[in-house]
């Protein structure tokens, strides 16, 4: 009797079940060690015995998976991606990259579903989230936007054992509509006339390698000469050029009552390039001759503008400067693309447009697709994806399709105008 009576040590990580005097089953559950190393053991209770065993299992699963929630507080969501946002993407992300996910998480995110707790978020809770939103105006980019923000954010609070499932990654987001994402690369009439406008103006070959090679603003605003290789007809990417951004300067003692970007005294709290992230991005490209021709103009514009200049000229490395030296501000550049436009008579469009117009064109010409990647900056993974984004088929592709459908199946000649003055002059 006394050997039935003598109890057994449990073994490490074995949850203790037993009986308790309010007639329900209870059971202690070893989940880890709490942050200040303390072991932290979760209590679970249920009316029989069966169900207790069923539950403890289901959590000890969880505890060897990784998954099961951590001790202390559950996080809310609010004070989750606040924390996310702050202390975990932001020293890893780039400063473009930050700026949308802490837009998204303050704008929307935060007085949208920041009062759930964490553990308890449901995909329903954003997508009536994102079907608010855009009751309220905002484009289905913006919720798309706001959508990504919540996958990666939720997904890090999983992998760190903060909540079980990704609420987000199981949500629907709003459907883009097509008008919304169609671009009309422009036509090779458009670009010639952009060329006859582009000649009369400072810094032109700026427009050129968008409209020719494709180059990203950020990448054109980034070169600098060393960059450069005028000889050898071609020029390395490696750099991008970030939009500016600025704090007050004037102290809050005497405050200017205007916007930082306006402030006086503005100090500027953003660097002013950073390296290609990617090795795709970090590129070599060829220069066609008349973009030499163009950039050795620029060069020695340049140069008389210095001289002229004296002191007053802000000493840099970059290719493309405002009148005095210095780098070209991203919200100027993109103002003179809107005039450059409007002076040539050219349809409105993004200034991205000149790099879809740049990869169709490379299409056009039937160069390689490995070719194309290269000189676009994309990825050999994403490759294929890019090129069905960016390269547009246009009417005469379609057209030139047809001729030789026509001409397989109908027996056509080849030249059918020719064939025609022929019978023409019988």
């Amino acid at each position: 009797m006394a050997e039935e009576k003598k109890r057994t040590r449990r073994a490490n990580g074995e949850s203790a079940l037993y009986l308790g005097k309010d007639g329900r089953w209870h059971a202690r559950v070893p989940m880890g060690y709490k942050d200040n190393g303390e072991p932290y053991r979760r209590h679970l209770t249920r009316p029989t015995r069966k169900e207790l065993v069923d539950e403890v299992r289901r959590l000890e699963k969880q505890r060897d998976e990784g998954s099961a929630r951590q001790p202390g507080k559950p996080w809310t969501v609010a004070k989750w991606l606040e924390h996310w946002v702050e202390n975990i993407a932001k020293p890893v992300v780039s400063e473009n990259t930050y700026d949308g996910y802490e837009v998204a998480v303050r704008v929307h995110l935060v007085p949208g579903i920041g009062k759930h707790r964490i553990d308890r978020l449901e995909p329903e809770h954003l997508e009536s989230l994102y079907r608010r939103m855009q009751s309220a105006g905002s484009k289905a980019g913006t919720a798309h936007q706001a959508h990504r923000t919540a996958r990666t954010a939720l997904g890090e609070a999983v992998r760190r054992g903060h909540a079980t499932k990704n609420a987000a990654a199981l949500a629907k987001p709003p459907r883009m509509e097509e008008d919304e994402a169609e671009v009309e690369p422009y036509s090779v009439d458009e670009v010639q006339s952009l060329l006859l406008e582009v000649n009369k103006r400072r810094n032109s070959a700026r427009w050129m390698l968008a409209l020719a090679l494709g180059l990203r603003q950020g990448e054109t605003l980034g070169l600098r000469w060393s960059d450069v290789d005028l000889a050898n007809e071609y020029l390395k990417l490696r750099r991008n050029r970030l939009r500016p951004k600025y704090e007050h300067g004037c102290g809050e003692a005497a405050p200017c009552g205007r916007k930082a970007g306006y402030c006086p005294a503005r100090v500027q709290v953003r660097r002013e390039t950073k390296n290609t992230k990617s090795r795709a991005g970090r590129r070599a490209v060829p220069l066609p001759g008349p973009l030499v021709v163009m950039l050795r103009s620029h060069r020695e514009a340049q140069a008389r503008e210095r001289a002229a200049a004296g002191n007053l000229w802000a000493e840099s490395e970059y290719v493309f400067t405002k009148p005095l030296g210095g780098p070209l501000s991203p919200n100027t550049d993109y103002h003179d693309w809107k005039r450059l436009l409007e002076d040539a008579g050219v349809r409105d469009g993004r200034l991205h447009d000149a790099r879809h117009t740049a990869g169709t064109v490379l299409m056009l010409l039937g160069v390689p697709d490995r070719v194309i990647d290269q000189i676009m900056g994309w990825e050999p993974g994403g490759a294929a994806r890019m090129r069905a984004r960016y390269l547009h088929v246009t009417d005469p592709m379609l057209k030139e399709a047809a001729r030789k459908i026509e001409r397989a199946i109908w027996g056509a000649p080849e030249n059918p105008a020719v064939d025609k003055d022929q019978d023409n002059e019988a």
